[in-house]
């Protein structure tokens, strides 16, 4: 991918599911490139860099998932063969089946991908990868929310939920962004590897764009919200999320179910996807983040009041399953909520 002669083709597909502001946001980071940091400095647009183009099996146009009108500059069969193409972040729910919803992109995005084409995906753009094929035996990431979907539907590949950024098979020409606005280190990642580290960082600098080396972890909601059919265990969920912070909630639970404590084990783990215990480090977790975005008690007090005794026991199991030590997701959480609420005043 380097070298400006010619430009670099840089397909952005798009579908009605794909949210618009991350197709237009990478294709402005794309035009950018080259042209607006001499325009801003010098006031005279410097020569493009690259050739972004928005492609879409249906090249009329429709209405994204937002409402707002997709024009794509033309269809996947009349665009020449591309350099990179970027799959968008689709709105979709992350157990949706999408099998054969999307055929003709996926056919397409193979096609690109045989012919050398560097594929990449942005949150649960991953998706349409996973239909192509072409994760198989990966290392892999897309939204946190859409993690255990992804590996559900891809038993060979190993999701890393915590990574913000993965490029892998051969050459590197797979590449993964997490959630969100992930994409903004997506599309930076690509125009360093076409155009160097340079250029990347201008453009960063123009769109005030930080890198998310913090990875997904201090973002995701731990808590996996899911309402089991198990009644039995459902009373459990209803009553320990209103008593985790109280001593040994697991044998509470277990009392409370009525069943021998190897059964109950079982049957909470098949029904929720977690142990008693790892469920309840959650729902704790969950509160302490809420807790130090929203107050400035001591770490050692927001410990206690979410049920542990042995604060240095708490900050380690907050700093591997957040990414974050208790004061660092306060420094960063915090401040963000309260400039939120004050409006930045």
């Amino acid at each position: 991918m380097s070298g400006t002669t010619p430009k670099l083709n840089i397909a952005v597909l798009t579908m009605p599911e794909v949210t618009a502001s991350a197709v237009y946001g990478m294709y402005d980071l794309f035009a950018s490139a080259g042209r607006d940091w001499d325009f801003l400095v010098e006031g005279t647009p410097g020569e493009p860099r690259l050739r972004p183009k928005v492609v879409a099996a249906d090249p009329h146009g429709f209405q994204a998932a937002s409402g707002v009108w997709i024009q794509p500059h033309c269809g996947l069969v009349t665009q020449p063969m591309p350099d990179v193409v970027c799959i968008p972040k689709l709105f979709v729910a992350p157990d949706e089946d999408l099998s054969g919803r999307y055929r003709p992109e996926v056919a397409w995005v193979r096609e690109c991908y045989a012919a050398g084409a560097t594929v990449a995906s942005a949150c649960s753009g991953t998706l349409i990868l996973a239909e192509a094929g072409l994760l198989d035996g990966l290392d892999v990431t897309t939204h946190w929310g859409y993690c255990d979907a992804l590996a559900r539907r891809c038993p060979t590949v190993r999701v890393h939920p915590q990574r913000v950024l993965i490029a892998g098979g051969p050459g590197q020409r797979i590449v993964m962004a997490g959630g969100g606005t992930s994409w903004h280190d997506l599309a930076l990642f690509l125009v360093a590897r076409a155009l160097g580290v340079k250029e990347a960082m201008r453009l960063a600098k123009l769109y005030l764009i930080d890198w998310h080396d913090v990875g997904q972890q201090p973002f995701a909601a731990l808590t996996r919200a899911r309402q089991v059919d198990d009644a039995v265990i459902a009373g459990c969920q209803q009553w320990v999320a209103e008593h985790y912070d109280q001593d040994r909630p697991v044998a509470a639970m277990q009392e409370l179910s009525g069943i021998p404590e190897r059964s109950f084990k079982r049957r909470f783990a098949r029904a929720t996807g977690m142990t008693p215990l790892e469920y309840v480090h959650t729902l704790r977790l969950e509160e302490a983040k809420h807790m130090l975005e929203t107050s400035d008690i001591t770490v050692e007090a927001v410990a206690n009041e979410v049920g542990y005794e042995d604060t240095s026991f708490f900050g380690r199991l907050f700093r591997r399953k957040v990414g974050l030590t208790p004061v660092q997701y306060r420094k960063r959480f915090g401040a963000m909520r309260r400039a939120l609420e004050t409006g930045g005043a």
